[in-house]
């Protein structure tokens, strides 16, 4: 839906931002499934989870990691379409809070998801020391090893989130054909993932020319 909103946002603007409106309603209904389970197995720890983040994550297990991931995942992309919203943004420690413990339990977890998240994630991560972009490469190499280099989605987040950020046009048009270069049969458990963002590299390519300055 998000990629949606993203081709629309050109031809019609208000369609668009009704588009982003539903799919944010959507990650937060799964949001708040996520922590009804977690609430489930460590009682109490949504309402404890506001009030001390770093602190609240440390009952969380190995055992909670899906969980755990796929919540501040959901919250993490809420936040991101509301950017207009204070008080959904004052949330993102929190999210930084449940992704860190899922990486320090399970980095490994879904074939490198949490470090797939944390690419984009590190350019703005709250509070960071030195330059946070830097954090965000070794978590593209990371993935890319668990993976085997067959899963677009790592590319597609680094061209985005650093290749943009620095206006590195070449990285970027790499790092998308990369992308499009993947075989979507080559592994099925991949193959619908893969087919989604080799069409938000299809997309990015073509706007280029909006994202990057004139030489």
């Amino acid at each position: 839906m998000q990629q949606d909103a993203d081709e629309m946002e050109d031809q019609d603007l208000t369609r668009a931002l009704e588009m982003r409106a539903r799919a944010r309603k959507l990650f937060l209904r799964a949001w708040d499934y996520g922590l009804r389970g977690l609430d489930v197995k460590h009682k109490g720890f949504s309402s404890a989870l506001r009030e001390g983040p770093k602190e609240t994550v440390r009952a969380l297990t190995k055992q909670d990691v899906p969980l755990v991931f796929w919540t501040a995942a959901a919250w993490g992309a809420a936040i991101s379409l509301a950017k207009d919203s204070p008080g959904m943004v004052a949330d993102q420690p929190v999210v930084e809070a449940l992704m860190d413990r899922a990486l320090e339990l399970d980095e490994r977890y879904a074939d490198g998801a949490i470090h797939g998240f944390l690419i984009t994630y590190e350019t703005s991560r709250q509070g960071a020391n030195g330059d946070a972009a830097a954090k965000s490469p070794p978590h593209f190499e990371r993935v890319v090893e668990l993976t085997g280099g067959r899963l677009a989605s790592p590319y597609i987040a680094r061209a985005e989130a650093l290749s943009v950020q620095k206006q590195n046009r070449a990285e970027f048009g790499s790092l998308l054909r990369q992308a499009l270069e993947i075989d979507p049969n080559a592994k099925p458990e991949y193959r619908l993932a893969d087919l989604i963002m080799q069409r938000r590299a299809r997309w990015l390519l073509a706007k280029a020319d909006q994202l990057f300055a004139e030489e």
